[in-house]
């Protein structure tokens, strides 16, 4: 399958359906407490990145495919900041909930 449809975990589909409605809190909810991220290869603070990469700059990600429920995906990601580019998702997910967001450039 391609495209959104792909995406059946349920937090994998509650965190992109919340970074595309701009809801931060919602995107919080669908991450373990703990969770982490990388950019690129590079572990980044989460909440400063969210914040700079999805909330204060319009975020939007559109699935392109998907693999695994969607864990791991390939999407065209948009923001003010950088504009449009092509982009690898990989979420480690525990307990129905985020753990791990790895994402760069595909």
């Amino acid at each position: 399958m391609s495209g959104s449809d792909a995406v059946t975990d349920p937090a994998v589909r509650a965190l992109i359906t919340a970074l595309n409605n701009g809801d931060r809190e919602a995107f919080f909810a669908a991450l373990t407490p703990e969770a982490t991220l990388s950019d690129d290869g590079s572990d980044r603070d989460l909440g400063q990145w969210v914040d700079r990469e999805i909330f204060s700059s319009n975020g939007q990600l559109e699935v392109v495919s998907a693999t695994d429920g969607g864990r791991s995906l390939v999407a065209d990601y948009r923001n003010d900041t950088w504009g449009s580019m092509r982009t690898a998702w990989r979420f480690e997910v525990t307990g129905g909930k985020i753990g791990r967001i790895e994402t760069g450039q595909a």
